[in-house]
């Protein structure tokens, strides 16, 4: 079977200038990971395998420069779907390297001076000592639980179907439908964490929208009685990050204070911001447990083993 072509503006750019000058090229069929040699004939890019884009279809490609196509048969198709389920558009936004997801026109991921698997590196690291087993608590195209899973087994988990069938369509974004050490969950994570075993976890990375894009179907991701659930699945020792977005601005910095004291409150300790990796890292001590299960109305979960 030919593999699947997956290509945006940024693969085809040099190529028409080649064109009725050169009779090959070399060219991305998915998104920059690999790099194949293509014929550039008359009636447009043939490639390896036998696929052939059109001219015509090259130029539907580079005509949408925000937006990635999926190549299977003479038309290409806009990778992009509307959830009727969030009431969110998604698209599969190209960048240099691994595309984002956008959202209603706002990327999921850093773009600036980066690129979205570098911004996913960065956050992770930021947490220092990773350990597993991980929690992943926002899917999205994977690239977290990805970057995590070369440390440790992680479970993700995505509340959008639509978010995971772009997710499959993004040849970066491949390792959690097949590797072993992710276990992928479909749910709201407000609701699915409850069913977590009490300290099961080493390491979380709690990576939701920013507050502007969380809206009431993601807002919850903020409360203090999640931030307490996240505590509660946290092994003693274990290291939480809390993404906010950018905390210099004036959103981030109002939301950066909201959380500091959400977490402090259900016991977490040595809350520390993390400019580079847009948001917080925090402990889970032996004395703030103590003081947590200790206090009145503790937010605690029933005891349900995964496997």
């Amino acid at each position: 079977m030919a593999r699947r072509l997956v290509l945006s503006a940024f693969q085809l750019e040099p190529i028409p200038a080649l064109r009725g000058k050169r009779r090959t090229a070399s060219i991305s069929p998915d998104l920059g990971l690999t790099q194949v040699e293509v014929e550039l004939c008359s009636q447009g890019i043939l490639f390896p395998e036998g696929q052939v884009l059109s001219w015509e279809a090259a130029e539907k490609i580079m005509a949408r420069p925000s937006v990635c196509f999926l190549v299977e048969g003479e038309d290409p198709q806009p990778i992009q779907a509307f959830s009727e389920h969030t009431d969110l558009f998604y698209s599969l936004m190209p960048t240099q390297r691994a595309p984002t997801l956008n959202v209603s026109g706002i990327p999921t991921h850093r773009i600036k001076d980066t690129t979205p698997d570098r911004d996913k590196l960065t956050k992770i690291r930021s947490i220092s000592c990773i350990r597993g087993p991980i929690l992943d608590t926002c899917t999205g195209l994977g690239y977290t639980a990805i970057q995590a899973a070369e440390w440790a087994g992680v479970v993700t988990i995505e509340l959008d179907v639509a978010v995971l069938d772009i997710a499959r369509l993004n040849p970066w974004s491949q390792s959690p439908f097949s590797s072993p050490h992710i276990e992928q969950v479909i749910g709201d994570a407000y609701e699915q964490v409850r069913d977590f075993e009490d300290g099961c976890f080493r390491c979380v990375i709690h990576d939701p929208p920013t507050l502007s894009l969380a809206g009431e179907l993601y807002g919850e991701l903020y409360s203090g009685e999640f931030c307490a659930q996240l505590f509660r699945v946290l092994r003693t020792g274990g290291r939480l990050f809390h993404y906010i977005g950018d905390l210099t601005s004036v959103l981030g910095a109002n939301t950066t204070r909201g959380v500091i004291r959400r977490l402090t409150e259900v016991g977490f300790t040595e809350v520390q911001p993390r400019p580079r990796g847009f948001g917080l890292v925090a402990r889970k001590g032996l004395s703030a447990l103590k003081q947590f299960f200790t206090r009145e109305g503790h937010v605690g979960g029933p005891r349900l083993a995964r496997p």
